[in-house]
């Protein structure tokens, strides 16, 4: 069994590496459109941050997934579990926060406007 621990080790690793990589990546690409891409000096700064935003909740996704394949499948002690609680408890906050903040409303209300008429069921 001690081989499976190790792979679910390696994996929760890469899985932390590729998160750290979607935050560093989502930055550099937002970093560069505002300097290349830039259509309006007003708007620039808005998107920017939605942009980084974006790399920073895809990130979490990958962080999260990354702490419950190890804590999960590798240390299933209670004290690990409730550890692996808070952490997506603080990542599930940030993420919330995150999403109002770039969409301007909640994750559960409809999106309002032109762009959402064509999703209503």
């Amino acid at each position: 069994m001690s081989w499976f621990n190790e792979v679910a080790e390696f994996v929760g690793l890469l899985f932390d590496g590729l998160g750290v990589l979607v935050i560093v990546l989502g930055t550099l690409l937002a970093t560069a459109r505002v300097l290349f891409f830039r259509r309006q000096a007003s708007d620039g700064y808005r998107q920017f941050r939605q942009d980084i935003g974006r790399g920073i909740l895809l990130g979490l996704e990958f962080l999260v997934a990354a702490d419950i394949i190890r804590t999960v499948a590798v240390a299933p002690t209670l004290e690990g579990v409730l550890v692996l609680g808070l952490i997506v408890l603080i990542r599930t906050f940030l993420s919330t926060a995150l999403q109002v903040e770039l969409e301007g409303r909640w994750p559960w209300q409809r999106a309002t406007g032109p762009a959402s008429e064509g999703r209503e069921s």
